[in-house]
């Protein structure tokens, strides 16, 4: 049998913050010491001293509710082990991200089980256990919830969302590609109009995956598949309201993302002996809206304003750009050989091709229409994903469902001192 994994989410955590989970643990041990000290010193004050010195800070938070979901409520002691189990082998200055995603999954699995009793699905324990059995390493009995829910979502696609999906449905075959800028979808569009051929410009141009690889030609699609395919509905929507042999034009998707962006660097100073360079950076998505962006630089405009209204690069973006100390290998070979190996102090647009950023351009044309033809199972597999996820987002929609958090900072840096030591 193949053994299964379970993926894991991530966040930073600030040096204050380990700092603050640092004097919690050492306070800990102190206070532990103590009752311990107490408890062969004074038998009299026995009750007091390991009621006051240990089921305080350390039992009764473990049982205090952190989380409900309608009338089920999850205790401090079930948030730390999923955040255990998640962030098995994870640095702990990724925890603090997982300690929110760990909220959300929680919430997010109850509602997935009260749904389904809803509609006359559930899994019995006796089949969790043998589920747990098959990881390796085999899971404990605390990870119920979580294989519990792997297992409804399987059972309610292939029973419950196979009735809802159609064995025929309306086709299109459809032709597309994604390019970064109007201007360069602009000038594919008139390549195409002046007789080129979409594959072999697609396989060159296609800034997505799947389009490049499949040379634009996406074949015959049921309304829906595409749009789980390619993770948007732009091509989608444009198929089933076009015309056969109609080439759109540039359809713009500012969500899309895409392993390519523009860097426009700006080192503040640089120290030859320590091999470190003090730098602010914007991240574009394109090279059109890159030399705009240092268009403005070059007439006076901020480089912090700048950065702070059109960067793509999170971690920086809010400081105006500041990266910081920078030292070899920090950042992509594309920074690194700007910020070490030039002697300018502000770089023309950069391309890199290892960053993603978000932001392009569909070129959509159908090439052929059915008005019913039989859906592909994996065509049908997409769409029961996509009605699976539509119905769990529409739980969380749901006013009748009461979804409550009490987590707060303090408590969840707690949970994530808990995590590391146990």
């Amino acid at each position: 049998m193949v053994k299964k994994k379970l993926g894991k989410p991530r966040r930073e955590v600030t040096r204050r913050q380990l700092s603050r989970w640092q004097k919690q643990k050492r306070r800990q041990r102190i206070i532990l010491g103590s009752g311990i000290f107490i408890i062969f010193a004074v038998l009299g004050i026995v009750g007091a001293g390991v009621y006051n010195q240990w089921y305080i800070p350390e039992y009764k938070p473990l049982h205090q509710t952190v989380i409900r979901v309608n009338d089920v409520e999850f205790d401090m002691n079930y948030y730390i082990k999923m955040l255990k189990h998640y962030g098995q082998g994870m640095p702990i200055q990724y925890m603090y991200d997982l300690a929110d995603d760990v909220v959300t999954i929680i919430e997010r699995n109850e509602l997935i089980r009260q749904g389904a009793l809803k509609l006359g699905i559930s899994v019995s324990n006796d089949a969790v256990d043998e589920e747990l059995k098959s990881y390796d390493p085999p899971l404990s009995k605390d990870y119920r919830n979580v294989v519990r829910t792997q297992m409804l979502i399987d059972k309610l696609r292939d029973e419950y969302f196979e009735q809802e999906v159609p064995l025929f449905a309306e086709h299109r075959h459809i032709m597309v590609m994604f390019l970064e800028s109007d201007s360069q979808a602009t000038e594919a569009r008139a390549r195409l109009e002046a007789g080129e051929d979409f594959t072999k410009l697609a396989s060159q141009l296609s800034l997505e995956s799947l389009s490049k690889i499949k040379e634009g030609d996406l074949d015959w699609r049921p309304k829906g598949a595409l749009t789980v395919l390619l993770n948007t509905s732009i091509p989608d929507e444009y198929a089933f309201t076009s015309e056969v042999g109609v080439l759109s034009k540039p359809r713009y998707d500012e969500a899309k993302t895409k392993s390519l962006g523009y860097w426009i660097i700006k080192v503040l100073e640089r120290n030859e002996e320590t091999e470190q360079a003090n730098v602010q950076v914007i991240l574009l998505g394109s090279e059109e809206e890159a030399q705009e962006v240092r268009a403005r630089l070059e007439n006076g405009e901020k480089f912090a304003d700048l950065a702070q209204e059109f960067s793509q690069h999170d971690m920086s973006k809010e400081n105006g750009g500041d990266l910081g100390w920078l030292t070899p290998n920090m950042m992509s070979s594309t920074v690194d050989e700007f910020v070490f190996n030039t002697e300018l102090e502000l770089s023309q647009p950069l391309r890199d091709e290892v960053v993603r950023t978000r932001g392009g351009y569909w070129l959509v044309k159908v090439v052929g229409m059915e008005d019913n033809k039989q859906i592909e199972e994996d065509d049908r597999e997409l769409l029961k994903a996509k009605a699976l996820n539509e119905w769990v987002s529409a739980l969380w929609d749901d006013p009748d469902n009461k979804v409550d958090s009490y987590l707060d900072d303090e408590k969840k840096g707690w949970a994530i001192w808990r995590a590391v030591e146990s």
